[in-house]
């Protein structure tokens, strides 16, 4: 298999198989992400991406479900992705599922008819790393796009009928803007009506913008009782009828499932109590732990 850096996929779907498309990400730019900060983006070569099919094709031939690589491999036009999905089908003929993560802007330049095309070769799910809904913390942090990019795109997958994930980066605004990103992305969220919503917290790692200017006290991060008390006003005011996920905070271990609205009260009150009785120490030192997004 023609890996060719860090592999980051989705834990909450299957491992296996895993195809990579693309290496690196189009706008590498994010002010709290060094994923792929010194790699340079470039379509995978398509003898590779073959070669790479027939290779599961012989271990994985039953396989109905993948996923793309690398960081936003959606960023590919149609033209250049259709071929792709048409020859996993081809070698793995029981496919069902094609799952990649993305960003926003990569559904810019594909038109609803094209998502639907690109729906019934299976792309059937995809991630958006959407980070917040508030336009002053995109800004802050350098997303590339704004609240109503996120909801034009997100109404373009859904009448294409392809599910999609989005993302809330508990923690990004900083002090200065806390409750309006809280506020805000919870409302452009439930206007998008993802069927996933995921949230994780941010932990500032070496050689990002936004840890250097935590460093000259150009931003405030929040502590571990702050971080709780944001992720509840998101919950709060997060109203579609979606699965809920939540990780990098210790406390959110026991909230994940489906049926977000039917558990809102309980997953609030599960907040409630870890701001009043956690072990928010053992909290930050997890959070220092961690090497990587």
């Amino acid at each position: 298999m023609h890996f060719t850096d860090t592999v980051y996929r989705n834990p909450y779907w299957p491992t296996f198989p895993l195809l990579q498309i693309t290496q690196g990400c189009t706008h590498n730019d994010c002010s709290f992400c060094t994923m792929y900060r010194n790699v340079d983006f470039r379509m995978q070569p398509m003898e590779w991406i073959e070669e790479d099919l027939q290779e599961l094709a012989q271990v994985a031939p039953d396989a109905r479900t993948i996923q793309l690589l690398s960081a936003n491999p959606l960023c590919l036009s149609y033209d250049k992705l259709a071929p792709i999905l048409e020859m996993i089908n081809h070698y793995l003929p029981k496919m069902e599922y094609i799952y990649a993560a993305t960003r926003v802007t990569d559904i810019r330049n594909k038109s609803v008819e094209e998502l639907k095309k690109l729906k019934e070769l299976g792309l059937r799910e995809i991630s958006l790393g959407v980070e917040s809904g508030d336009d002053w913390t995109l800004d802050r942090v350098n997303k590339g796009y704004h609240a109503s990019d996120i909801i034009e795109q997100c109404a373009k997958l859904n009448e294409a009928g392809i599910d999609f994930w989005m993302t809330f980066l508990n923690g990004v605004a900083g002090k200065e803007h806390s409750m309006e990103h809280a506020i805000h992305s919870a409302e452009i969220f439930s206007q998008c009506e993802p069927m996933l919503v995921g949230t994780g917290g941010l932990t500032l790692f070496p050689g990002t913008p936004l840890l250097e200017d935590a460093q000259k006290g150009a931003f405030a991060p929040l502590n571990e009782k702050e971080m709780l008390e944001e992720l509840k006003t998101f919950v709060e005011h997060l109203t579609c009828d979606c699965s809920f996920i939540t990780h990098h905070t210790i406390s959110g271990k026991n909230l994940t499932g489906p049926d977000f609205l039917k558990r809102k009260e309980s997953i609030i009150a599960a907040l409630d109590h870890e701001i009043q009785h956690g072990n928010l120490d053992m909290m930050a030192a997890i959070r220092r732990n961690k090497q990587t997004l």
